[in-house]
C-alpha cells in the first residue's frame, strides 16, 4: 500500500486571494494534505469583510489537486485554540503533522500614541502568544522521522504607523528561530519567511504604486511567490535551510 501524504497544518486561510490559501495549493500539489484554520469574525472587522463560501472554495480546490483537505473554525486569541487544532487535524486525517506553517494574523494599523492597550493585547495574544502555543503543540507532538520536520512562520518588518503588528511579528520571529536549535533532537527545522509586498485586497491604489516604484522587479508580489519559497523548505530539498530569517520580496529597498 502505498503511504500516506504527509500531512501540513496551514493557519490563516480564510480567502481564496489570501496567502494562506496559495501556500495550500502549493503544498497540495506537491504531495501534502492540509489542515487549515480561519477565523471569520476577524474578517468581518477588515474592510475586505467576509469572503462568502471561501473556505469551501479552497477545500474543495485542493481536493481537486490531489490533497485531502479540513478546514477548523479557530479564535487563536484564546490560549485553548492551539491544542484544540491539532487534536483537530489529527482526528480528522488520522495521521499526525508533518509540518506548521503559521499564515495567521492580526493586523490593524496604528502607531505609538493611538494604538489601544486593547488592541496591542490582541496583537500579541494571535501573532505571538498563539504562534508559540503552536510551536509547543507541534514539538510536543512531533513523532515522525529526523529530519522531517518543518515549521515556517510568515512575518513582516512593519513598524512606522503599524507598532502593534510590527512589535508582535517581530517577537514571532525570535520564537519561531529559537525553535531550530529547541527542537533540534527532533530533526526540525524552524524558518520565518517575509513575503514582502503581497495585495491580497488591502492596499491602497497609492500604496500599490509605492510599491511597485521602491521594488527592482516592478510588481508586487503575489501568494505564488511566497508559496515557492514555503513549499522548498518544507520539501526535502529544503532540510539544510534552518533558523533562518528570509527575505522574497523581490529586491525591495
Amino acid at each position: 500500500m502505498p503511504s500516506p501524504r504527509p500531512l501540513a497544518l496551514v493557519t490563516g486561510v480564510g480567502r481564496t486571494v489570501g496567502i494562506g490559501a496559495g501556500i495550500a495549493h502549493r503544498l497540495a500539489e506537491s504531495g501534502w494534505d492540509l489542515a487549515l484554520t480561519y477565523w471569520t469574525p476577524y474578517d468581518l472587522r477588515m474592510p475586505w469583510g467576509v469572503e462568502a463560501k471561501a473556505v469551501e472554495a479552497i477545500t474543495r480546490d485542493l481536493a481537486d489537486r490531489g490533497a485531502t483537505a479540513l478546514a477548523v473554525e479557530a479564535d487563536l486569541a484564546d490560549p485553548e485554540a492551539p491544542a484544540r487544532v491539532f487534536d483537530a487535524a489529527e482526528e480528522g486525517l488520522g495521521r499526525p503533522v508533518t509540518a506548521l506553517v503559521m499564515c495567521h494574523c492580526e493586523s490593524v494599523d496604528s502607531g505609538l500614541l493611538d494604538t489601544t492597550v486593547e488592541s496591542f493585547d490582541r496583537h500579541f495574544a494571535v501573532n505571538t502568544r498563539a504562534s508559540w502555543l503552536l510551536i509547543r503543540e507541534y514539538g510536543r507532538r512531533f513523532a515522525g522521522p529526523p529530519g522531517s520536520g518543518r515549521i515556517v512562520a510568515l512575518t513582516s518588518d512593519h513598524t512606522v504607523g503599524n507598532l502593534p503588528y510590527g512589535a508582535s511579528k517581530g517577537a514571532l520571529d525570535r520564537i519561531t528561530l529559537a525553535a531550530a536549535r529547541e527542537l533540534a533532537h527532533l530533526g526540525v527545522t524552524a524558518n520565518v519567511v517575509n513575503p514582502g509586498p503581497v495585495d491580497t485586497g488591502w492596499m491602497t491604489e497609492e500604496l500599490r504604486e509605492e510599491m511597485v516604484r521602491q521594488t527592482p522587479l516592478g510588481r508586487l508580489g503575489t501568494p505564488r511567490d511566497t508559496a515557492h519559497l514555503v513549499d522548498f523548505l518544507c520539501s526535502p530539498e529544503g532540510q539544510w535551510i534552518n533558523g533562518q530569517l528570509l527575505m522574497s520580496n523581490g529586491g525591495l529597498a
